[in-house]
This record gives C-alpha cells, structure tokens and sequence, in this order.
C-alpha cells in the first residue's frame, strides 16, 4: 500500500501587539504627514513598541494618497479612511477602536504637538502604574497661536473649569496619553474630545498635567474658527454637566468566582 505523505496545517503567528498606539485624525493635511511620521517614529525608536494608526476624516487634498504610499516603507503606520468628513472626534474614536495597543496617545496631525513629549507623557504614566485608571494630558505653556485664539482658549477653559471642575489648564491640547479601556468607558459624541480630561474624572480617573511644546503650523490651514468653536462648545459643555451629574459615583467592585 502507498504511503501518503502527512498533512502540514499551516498556522499564523499573530503579531505581538504593541504597548503604544499613537492615535492621529487628520484632515487635508498631506505636507505635514511625512514629517510628523518621522518625529513621531525618531521620538519613541528604542523607548516602547509602538504603531502609528492615521485616520484620514475624508481628506479632499492628497492626504490618503501620500498615507498610502509612506505605508509602503513605514511598516508601523497602519492607514483608516472615513468616506466623509465626519469630525475630529469620530476621527480619534475610529483610531482608538483599531488600536492594538494597550496605551494610546493622541496627537493632532498639523505639526504644532511635538511627539518628542511623547515619552514624557509615557514615563509619567508609568511613574503611576498600578495605582489606578490614569490620564496624563500636554499643557502648551507657550501657545504658538494667533492672540485671537489664544484669548478665545482662555476665555473656554475658564468657563469649563467653573463648570465642569476639572481642573485642566489646557483641555484643548490634543496630546494625551491613557488606555485603550479607559476610552472606551466615555460616552460618545461628537466634540467629545474637548472633554476627555472631564470624562476621565467621571470615571474616577486620576488626571496629570504635564508641560509640553507647542510649535507653529508650518503648513495648511487650521480647520477651526475661532467663533465656531466657542458658540458650538455651549450645547456640548451643557450635556457633559448633565453626564457628571448623571454619574454613579465611585462604585466598589469585585469580580465573583
């Protein structure tokens, strides 16, 4: 009787995920993606495991083209598209839910976060691990923004401060770093993102400010008018009150076996 050669199964290994998924919604900004990818790939080379996931929010210049093409060489950078423009916070929600890493940082995609603070941010959490749910958030002590929008900043977070007691000099800086399931806990809705330091201390979330640098945009244009931003934060600032009133409070809890 002829013998038959044993069956092979062919497996896949799975990647290892990384420990840091740095997390950038963007918005026709092609001239200022290679150069923020190499920061960002120059800042944490040899610091953690990391990967870069862009979400291009239906981008109308040549934003996709130009992430699709450095994904060729960059094998960290990992590429999502919206097929219409659907605001920075759904871009920072789509990023979040691909993440494979446990942490995440948040930075905008126009250049004026530096990612070289991104380890900054990363040994400051790590200062605190094991010591219950962390947010650690950038402060732009020296804003390279027009006086107009720097006085309407002002003007926000003194309002949200006295409203939302939160107790964040500078919620508006889009360099953040937390967990994965810590995100995944807030509510969504649209401009949320404006609110992630509240929404952390709903969740009984320790919150660390830390100075960073804050550079100007070297190109494109900003997608935000200054007036817009503050008459549309009214209705948002509203609900989020109602969510913290709304909360439980702490709940002490242990998983039963």
């Amino acid at each position: 009787m002829a013998q038959t050669p044993n069956s092979t199964k062919s497996t896949t290994v799975a990647e290892p995920a990384p420990l840091l998924s740095v997390v950038v919604p963007v918005l026709n900004e092609q001239d200022n993606i290679r150069p923020l990818v190499d920061e960002i790939t120059s800042a944490l080379e040899g610091v953690c495991d990391f990967e870069i996931v862009y979400v291009d929010d239906g981008s109308t210049d040549g934003t996709l083209e130009v992430l699709l093409e450095l994904k060729q060489s960059q094998p960290r950078l990992r590429v999502i598209s919206h097929d219409k423009r659907s605001g920075q916070s759904a871009g920072l929600r789509t990023g979040v839910l691909a993440a494979r890493g446990a942490l995440v940082a948040m930075l905008d995609g126009d250049g004026q976060n530096d990612p070289a603070d991104i380890p900054k941010l990363l040994k400051a959490y790590q200062a605190h691990a094991g010591s219950g749910w962390l947010m650690v958030t950038g402060h732009r002590v020296a804003r390279r923004d027009s006086w107009a929008k720097r006085r309407a900043s002002r003007i926000a977070n003194a309002i949200r401060r006295a409203a939302l007691h939160d107790d964040n000099p500078d919620t508006g800086c889009s360099l953040k770093l937390y967990t994965r399931e810590l995100f995944l806990r807030f509510p969504y809705f649209d401009h949320m993102h404006r609110y992630l330091p509240a929404l952390a201390k709903r969740e009984n979330c320790a919150v660390q400010v830390v100075p960073v640098n804050h550079r100007h945009r070297t190109h494109g244009r900003s997608k935000y008018a200054t007036v817009d931003r503050l008459l549309v934060g009214i209705p948002d600032l509203l609900g989020v009150m109602w969510l913290i009133r709304r909360s439980p409070g702490k709940l002490d809890s242990k998983e039963q076996r």
